[in-house]
């Protein structure tokens, strides 16, 4: 896909630019929000960029990607580009945006690394940018036409549910009355709230279910964080939001989704609030009849924490092959393991795929394990809340 020359001189400087990547993405976003301080109120996530996590997910993005074109000519990153659109497209990011991010992004790079970007340089690295810009902005225009263009639309709660201490289920319907398309087990949408200083901030909720026809359903867990930007969002809507009120969403986005049919064996792994897409695959499952050995796995603090927890197991029992391993490192019941996840004993039938929702360390041992046990690793899928830093080297 590099031209020939291009991908001699990406490899060339490739060393130099990815160990100034964490300063670029930095010097990058100064300059973003300081000439479109909109984007940073209305668009990014405060959080993210105050903790960081979104410089390294961009860093760890450009990093992976150029290094695919290099290692795999001719072939794209297609998992991780259909990834990235799917949190684009849910969040109504523009096709024009991509050249107001090129601008800041090249003058970021000439600032930190100087003279050493010559006209060679800055042509190889923009070929770079305008293959992977240019391969979000296809896919993220055929998910927006697949949902009939982006639009916000808004939505009332109806029921208000306390799973636990930290975990609100909100239900809702759309509050024009108007029809609501069908989702994928394991999809999110995207909420948008106005907050008090008029940030209007954007943030992902997986559909923990389905509730009925015409409504939808999302969990969000309270973040309780050093400070305000840290869990803004969800403070809000735990504070805030009760029957009756009114919010934005997108139409449903995500490719973490469930692969083949009723006699495929699945193994769904997850912790903490990473149940919720796990749930909603569960109700898929023991609604669709998927006659095929389904694997539950679960870690959490303690039984008081699991969200959910009484969906997941009655959907679970509902499924006519199914085996439920619960870990919990306070107060684990009989029956269920303490401390933390170890799929040693657990059996895997041939052929399994598997689904990871939870915090990255956690994936990445589980991951380990079940390649450990001979599961594809084409057949391990996760989904990240917030940036996904597993592309970063981080978690």
């Amino acid at each position: 896909m590099l031209s020939e020359q291009s991908a001699a001189t990406v490899r060339a400087t490739l060393p130099a630019v990815g160990a100034a990547l964490g300063t670029i993405t930095e010097r990058f976003y100064a300059g973003l929000f300081a000439a479109h301080p909109e984007l940073r109120r209305d668009l990014f996530n405060r959080g993210n960029q105050a903790s960081g996590a979104q410089r390294q997910a961009l860093a760890g993005a450009v990093a992976a990607f150029a290094t695919h074109l290099l290692d795999h000519p001719g072939q794209r990153p297609d998992g991780m580009l259909h990834r990235i659109a799917h949190k684009h497209a849910s969040l109504g990011v523009a096709p024009e945006q991509y050249g107001v991010v090129h601008e800041h992004l090249f003058a970021a790079i000439a600032e930190v690394l100087g003279d050493a970007v010559t006209p060679e340089v800055a042509a190889a690295w923009d070929e770079v940018y305008w293959l992977m810009a240019n391969a979000l902005i296809a896919e993220e225009r055929r998910l927006r036409e697949e949902r009939g263009g982006h639009t916000w639309r808004c939505w009332e709660v109806v029921d208000r549910v306390a799973e636990t201490d930290d975990v609100a289920t909100f239900r809702l319907r759309p509050a024009d009355g108007g029809p609501v398309r069908d989702f994928l087990a394991g999809q999110y949408v995207s909420v948008r709230v106005a907050l008090a200083d008029g940030a209007r901030q954007i943030r992902q909720y997986s559909l923990s279910g389905a509730p009925g026809p015409g409504l939808r359903q999302i969990s969000v867990k309270r973040i309780r964080g050093a400070g305000v930007p840290d869990g803004e969002v969800s403070n809000h809507l735990h504070a805030r939001v009760r029957v009756g009120d009114v919010l934005e969403l997108s139409e449903p986005y995500g490719d973490l989704v469930l692969d083949g049919g009723p006699g495929t064996p699945l193994l769904l792994a997850s912790a903490g609030i990473g149940v919720t897409p796990m749930a909603a695959m569960l109700a898929h499952l023991a609604g669709s009849g998927h006659s095929a050995p389904v694997t539950v796995v679960h870690a959490d603090r303690s039984p008081a924490t699991h969200a959910l927890r009484t969906d997941h197991e009655a959907y679970a029992a509902k499924l006519p092959d199914v085996a439920v391993h619960l870990w919990y490192e306070q107060d684990a019941p009989a029956g269920t393991h303490p401390g933390r996840v170890d799929l040693t004993g657990v059996a895997l039938a041939p052929g399994t795929r598997a689904y990871l929702c939870g915090p990255l360390p956690f994936m990445r041992a589980v991951r380990t394990q079940l390649i450990a046990r001979g599961v594809a690793p084409a057949h391990i899928h996760y989904e990240v809340f917030g940036p996904d830093l597993w592309l970063a080297g981080q978690g």
